[in-house]
């Protein structure tokens, strides 16, 4: 098999500059049971203490409610206007509520800003039992949820967070959530940004501090319990770079709101998200034996992003490698090599090489006469 390697160096700066602009110092020590730092377009973990420590995840569950909410509505089960018909179950459950009443009929997206927004423990089991019959067969579509998003050490028992034996997860699998509510949905997104909600009369503001003080933060979720302590996944956008924060076990409403700033904070002022390729970029152009055309342009399967230190731009390498030459037929998008991308020796990125456009196969004389060719040039190689 025939590897070709084509290396570029990005934005080459001088030697001294590269090292100066490099240094970085250690992340804050937050006073928290455990917390994770991540750069949500690469995944990039930036900091983290204990984060695959398993803890109680207070309402930070209802994550998961509303990730699933989303799911079923992008699937066509519900729809946002369904009127969901208000338990007893519902409309007795303690801790932070809604206000629903017994026999409500009450719409899906209003629930689930009841669930995002004021944290309504009565609004989260109204939409597990609207969704699956019942809260406990919820807490096993969340479970199996969890797993496919790769969530190796969480376990779900219900849809709020309610203290149970069993009810566990761990930054990690949080900060895991926290990038798929993003990046799969969209489209409800920016509820997490919404400062207040009212329902029956009742107007309460969203229990993220940080949407008041940091213009660039724009969700998540609180979660509070006596035995997980006081938490907050919370995410910013600053010059095009999304973080998220997780931080978990503080000892106040106040201090989980400045330890998380304080996480965000270094990470904004010391990394950045460097776009190396676009899903459209030809890399180059391979020749093609047998077909209508010569060339094709290769591309990357999609965007790449890598995460650096601020002004580190100069670090990165990438080698495309083809594996093998090509013949047509050829169809856009079909995987031809892979791109490596490197900082300062280690891999960030490893991204299937496409070709960018269809090559069809050309008529038997030219395809004759390439083979011709390819045997005569293998020969002297």
């Amino acid at each position: 098999m025939i590897k070709r390697i084509f290396a570029c160096t990005i934005l080459t700066l001088c030697a001294a500059l590269a090292q100066a602009q490099s240094l970085i110092p250690a992340p804050p020590q937050l006073a928290a049971t455990a917390y994770l730092l991540i750069d949500a377009h690469t995944g990039q973990i930036l900091v983290e203490k204990d984060a695959d420590k398993q803890i109680p995840p207070a309402s930070l569950t209802k994550m998961m409610t509303a990730y699933i909410v989303s799911e079923e509505i992008e699937k066509g089960s519900i729809k946002e206007k369904d009127q969901v018909r208000i338990s007893e179950k519902a409309w007795r459950k303690g801790g932070s509520k809604m206000f629903v009443k017994v026999g409500d009929r009450v719409p899906v997206i209003d629930l689930l800003r009841g669930v995002i927004i004021q944290s309504g423990n009565d609004a989260s089991i109204a939409l597990a039992e609207h969704v699956s019959g019942s809260e406990e067969v919820f807490a096993e579509v969340m479970n199996q949820q969890a797993e496919l998003l790769g969530m190796q050490d969480t376990h779900f028992v219900n849809a709020t967070g309610w203290p149970a034996d069993g009810h566990l997860t761990t930054a990690r699998d949080l900060g895991t959530l926290a990038r798929a509510l993003i990046a799969d949905h969209p489209q409800h997104y920016d509820i997490y940004s919404e400062k207040y909600f009212s329902y029956a009369g009742i107007n309460q503001p969203n229990r993220n501090r940080l949407l008041w003080r940091d213009p660039a933060v724009d969700g998540i979720k609180t979660g509070h319990t006596e035995e997980a302590g006081y938490c907050l996944v919370a995410s910013a956008v600053k010059r095009g770079m999304r973080l998220i924060a997780v931080v978990v076990g503080t000892d106040s409403d106040e201090k989980r709101a400045g330890e998380t700033q304080k996480l965000l904070a270094y990470g904004f002022r010391y990394f950045q998200t460097h776009k190396v390729y676009g899903k459209d970029d030809i890399l180059q152009t391979e020749r093609v034996w047998g077909g209508k055309e010569p060339e094709v342009g290769i591309a990357v399967e999609r965007d790449v992003f890598v995460t650096i230190p601020r002004g580190g731009e100069e670090s990165i390498k990438a080698d495309l490698i083809i594996d093998g030459e090509l013949e047509a037929p050829l169809t856009k998008g079909q995987p031809v090599g892979k791109v490596v991308v490197t900082l300062d020796g280690e891999t960030v990125a490893d991204v299937k090489a496409v070709v960018a456009e269809d090559v069809e196969q050309a008529g038997f004389f030219k395809r004759l006469w390439d083979a011709i060719k390819r045997f005569v040039m293998g020969f002297f190689q």
